[in-house]
């Protein structure tokens, strides 16, 4: 693994996996501060990945934010190259990188680590609720992973969960993915929420201008300030009472 602020990068080693795989990871916000695990949307590591780890590393007493990059450099432009990288992705691969995040941060001064993310982030999010021990808890937004991947019904990590009433994304993000997913939790007897947004559609906590832009290209119209500001205090709230602070 390669560890930096969010910029410039320096590099580490990824110690202790056999045959190691090597990568790189943005970081920002204080070294004893619990830590969250910040998995990007199917773009890659781009801005508003980014934007959301500098948020969550000033929320409340702070958390120390790393975002592992999953498409080891790859950022897409355009929706076709996303959905392209996406599929090409190495799920069970994209697993062990958050596992050894998550360690990582345990190892260098952060008592207890979630893991949040966006889109396909979200649905790894859930994922490293259900396969990696070391995960004290989960938020995830508008994304489920499939039964192939993880079974909800057998986290182990408390995961809350949110998604947009007008989500597209059928199977995937859609209300009934949402609802699917709340009962799988229910099974799991694992804490947990799943809070669906009136009004809102896929990716509506990018609220950047660029990312605005991006969603209007997809066909995405909606800006819910309101929702946006509910979803970070809900997230707050939980990380806060999993994770204490710093």
């Amino acid at each position: 693994m390669q560890c930096a602020p969010i910029s410039p990068l320096r590099k580490l080693p990824l110690n202790g996996v056999p045959n190691a795989r090597t990568f790189d990871v943005y970081v920002v916000g204080k070294e004893n501060a619990p830590g969250v695990v910040v998995l990007q949307e199917w773009w890659g590591v781009d801005y508003e990945v980014k934007n959301h780890a500098i948020h969550i590393s000033q929320i409340g007493d702070g958390y120390r934010a790393l975002i592992p990059d999953l498409y080891r450099g790859k950022v897409a432009l355009e929706v076709a190259e996303a959905q392209h990288l996406m599929e090409g992705l190495d799920w069970q691969g994209a697993i062990k990188d958050i596992q050894a995040s998550v360690k990582w941060l345990k190892e260098n001064g952060s008592p207890k680590v979630g893991v949040t993310g966006y889109c396909m982030g979200g649905a790894l999010a859930i994922a490293s609720g259900v396969l990696v021990p070391e995960v004290d808890a989960v938020v995830a937004f508008y994304g489920t992973p499939s039964s192939e991947l993880a079974d909800a019904s057998k986290a182990q990590a408390p995961i809350q969960a949110h998604f947009g009433e007008l989500d597209s994304f059928v199977g995937f993000a859609d209300v009934t993915a949402a609802k699917s997913l709340e009962e799988k939790l229910k099974a799991s007897g694992v804490e947990h929420e799943v809070h669906i947004y009136p009004g809102c559609s896929h990716a509506f906590m990018n609220a950047s201008p660029e990312a605005l832009k991006r969603r209007k290209g997809m066909g995405l119209t909606d800006e819910n300030q309101g929702a946006i500001d509910l979803a970070w205090s809900r997230f707050s709230t939980w990380m806060g009472r999993f994770l204490g602070s710093a």
